[in-house]
């Protein structure tokens, strides 16, 4: 076999290189015939209608449906990961459709849904997929969702930027915790974000706290310090229940307390929007004005209860709220 019927795929940090008939550690993209394709364009295993707040996204269109797609693959193997049934998999092991982008775009402004999630698994895997029904919609008037780990190289991102409104990325741990749980690296996702930022998408960002793993106050201080020092306090932060999953079953769910105590250390290290998820019930789940204190935005669970902002501001005090409202 010649080298030169070799491709190397410059997606993602992996870079693979992948002789005729090779997949990529996505399972999502295949050298045929010495040329790098997607397996899964088109082809999404997964299409629900969910609240936006599922993604999870706070300031963002408020109680508002998006419609979601995913495809199989990620080019991550997070040993907790919630959704491997279609993530760990690849897309022959699917059930998938047949939904070309000009069909989401359809579908969605068939169901009264104003924005597209590209989600579930990592729709980074799906890249031209993602990026033409992202292009598609913008000329129907609907934003774009990416719900992703950020595992992308610089190039590709800032293609897909201009077309992406709104991101939730997962900000899992630390370096040690990237390379023994995630079989990944941090570094990249660390640019991801700061690129994102710097070009205007609205960022959020989840951490799973795991048992054992990623929990202690020092690592959750760590983070809370990297996000407020290099993105600022006014970027949304989600801390997530973990749920036994996957490769982790040994471990329990996340006491409720631990979720307490990661907020408090984020809000005392001054971000404004720190929220709780997996746990209906919590107040931490709504928005609170960082200038009066007022809660601007209830919820329950995926559930907006009230909404006291009046264009983009809190509704007591006038303090501006960042995030996209409208």
């Amino acid at each position: 076999m010649s080298t030169t019927d070799k491709v190397q795929c410059e997606l993602c940090p992996r870079a693979c290189i992948l002789a005729p008939g090779q997949r990529g550690e996505c399972r999502a993209r295949e050298n045929i015939d010495g040329e790098l394709t997607t397996l899964v364009y088109g082809n999404p295993c997964a299409v629900h209608i969910d609240p936006i707040e599922k993604k999870p996204l706070f300031h963002v269109l408020p109680g508002s449906p998006i419609f979601s797609i995913a495809t199989a693959g990620c080019n991550l193997r997070c040993r907790f990961c919630q959704n491997w049934e279609i993530s760990q998999r690849p897309p022959e092991e699917t059930r998938n459709y047949d939904l070309p982008p000009e069909k989401v775009v359809a579908a969605a402004i068939k169901n009264n849904c104003r924005s597209i999630a590209y989600t579930y698994s990592e729709p980074i895997i799906f890249y031209e997929y993602m990026y033409d029904t992202s292009v598609l919609a913008h000329k129907r008037g609907m934003k774009n969702v990416m719900v992703t780990a950020g595992y992308i190289n610089e190039k590709p991102l800032r293609e897909l930027g201009p077309v992406i409104d709104a991101v939730n990325v997962d900000l899992k741990g630390d370096a040690d915790y990237y390379r023994e749980v995630v079989r990944g690296t941090l570094p990249p996702v660390q640019r991801a974000l700061e690129i994102m930022k710097e070009m205007g998408v609205w960022v959020e960002i989840t951490n799973l706290i795991v048992p054992t793993l990623n929990d202690q106050p020092e690592k959750i201080r760590w983070l809370v310090g990297w996000i407020y020092d290099h993105l600022g306090p006014d970027i949304p932060l989600h801390f997530s229940r973990f749920h036994p999953m996957y490769k982790l079953r040994n471990l329990p769910p996340t006491p409720v307390e631990t979720l307490k105590m990661a907020r408090e250390i984020a809000l005392e290290k001054g971000l404004n929007y720190v929220y709780t998820g997996n746990v209906p019930g919590l107040q931490s789940e709504s928005t609170f004005c960082p200038g009066c204190g007022k809660k601007v935005i209830g919820r329950i669970g995926y559930q907006v209860l009230e909404n006291n902002l009046k264009d983009g501001r809190c509704g007591y005090c006038g303090h501006l709220i960042p995030g996209l409202w409208k």
